[in-house]
């Protein structure tokens, strides 16, 4: 992780064209499975964002457009889960991103917990997820605080970090940092 350089959400707001804009774009043929189709054409993509060195790669497919729409998504991941800028915000001053993803349940149990929902597909997810990460860094790791500052549950706060695999490894390794015990 990189902590101090740069926030993620600096880069995760740019467009498809600006973030590429700011990447050096490899194209190369990939090994593997796919036999000669595979191996004669040109479609895997590397993509290096030039300012912090981080990179992606995809090469799932034999088409080079779908690849290169699948390594700009792998780059906003990476460039989430990678780039911290630990700092815990007051409750009335989280980013719009965040607060359009709050709710308040129909049937609300309890008059002042909110939920946060925000889906993999969702185009601000790893937008929310470098904040969420780096509320958590700036808490040390624990995940009460964060929750309590944004209004929601605990529980609902772990639902979120758990929705993607490569989000919850990145919340355990800033909770390793700090002795605490894993999510689980």
């Amino acid at each position: 992780m990189m902590y101090g350089m740069s926030s993620a959400e600096e880069y995760l707001v740019k467009s498809d064209d600006e973030l590429l804009a700011e990447c050096d774009i490899h194209i190369y043929k990939a090994s593997g499975p796919g036999g000669q189709h595979r191996n004669k054409v040109s479609s895997a993509v590397r993509f290096k964002h030039r300012p912090t060195g981080i990179s992606a790669t995809a090469n799932d497919s034999r088409s080079q457009h779908t690849n290169r729409r699948l390594g700009l998504t792998r780059l906003r991941m990476n460039l989430a889960l990678r780039l911290r800028c630990p700092a815990l915000p007051k409750r009335d001053e989280l980013p719009s991103a965040v607060i359009e993803c709050i709710f308040t349940p129909k049937k609300q149990v309890s008059a002042c917990l909110k939920r946060l929902q925000v889906g993999r597909k969702d185009r601000r997810f790893w937008l929310v997820a470098a904040y969420l990460l780096d509320w958590v860094a700036a808490a040390e790791g624990r995940l009460s605080p964060v929750a309590q500052q944004m209004g929601i549950s605990t529980g609902n706060l772990t639902t979120v970090l758990k929705s993607d695999r490569h989000l919850l490894a990145a919340a355990q390794e800033i909770r390793r940092n700090y002795n605490q015990r894993p999510i689980s």
